[in-house]
């Protein structure tokens, strides 16, 4: 089964280049084939010059300009449309996302789910340097999303995803533009039935640039998408389940 890693790239000459690296060896390792698609979202910097670089270095590398509107959601859209493996991962350009981690989640994969979702907050996962105003909006934001929608699962908001490329399919269309397509993947597995297993996970502060995650800005976005997938849940009759 060959995996696809799609990673939004948005000013990010700092990080994009380690991340990338690290990904490699490990895949190489762990002989997963593989195609790692970067999709560079208007970046302003050296990104794009990295990435014409390292591709000479690694076959498996491609990249996808996201020519259309900017923001994380359009950019892993364009990532999605294009993908050319049997199930994709989404992963972030600030190596805050583990490469031993994705290649467990490859395997847990294998083992005949639809999707694996990681946790940072259950036993065994690590969180390192998190900003302490991000974890407490993040556990309250989780936290009602579980007692709405009735599940143990407890990080959806978490970037860090597998999907079988039939899953993504059965999860189309796709409306989120910003970060909160973090939360309608998962909400639409769920709600339509996909079988779904969560692995703990490890995440890292990014060492280099900022955070493109604006506070702010995302409260009434993802509330957009949780109201959406409530809808969903009880009034579609099953029209967007999976169908076996």
């Amino acid at each position: 089964m060959k995996l696809s890693i799609v990673i939004p790239a948005h000013n990010e000459e700092g990080s994009i280049e380690p991340t990338l690296r690290s990904l490699q060896a490990v895949l190489e390792r762990e002989r997963i084939p593989h195609e790692t698609l970067v999709v560079n979202d208007h970046s302003s910097d050296a990104t794009a010059s990295i990435l014409e670089r390292l591709q000479l270095e690694y076959p498996t590398l491609r990249v996808v300009e996201n020519e259309g509107a900017g923001g994380f959601g359009f950019a892993v859209r364009k990532g999605l449309e294009h993908f050319q493996g049997d199930c994709v991962a989404i992963m972030m350009a600030d190596l805050s996302d583990s490469p031993e981690d994705l290649a467990l989640f490859y395997r847990k994969l294998l083992e005949g789910y639809d999707c694996v979702f990681g946790s940072r907050w259950s036993k065994g996962g690590t969180v390192v340097d998190y900003p302490w105003v991000k974890k407490v909006i993040n556990r309250i934001a989780n936290n009602v999303v579980r007692m709405i929608f009735r599940f143990r699962y407890n990080d959806c908001t978490n970037a860090f995803k597998l999907y079988r490329r039939s899953t993504i399919q059965g999860l189309q269309p796709l409306l989120s533009p910003h970060f909160n397509l973090t939360l309608e993947l998962p909400l639409k597995a769920i709600v339509r039935g996909y079988r779904y297993a969560v692995i703990p996970n490890s995440w890292h502060n990014r060492k280099s640039g900022e955070s493109k995650l604006k506070i702010k800005e995302m409260g009434s976005r993802y509330f957009f998408i949780l109201l959406y997938c409530l809808i969903e849940k009880h009034f579609s009759q099953g029209d967007f389940h999976k169908r076996t």
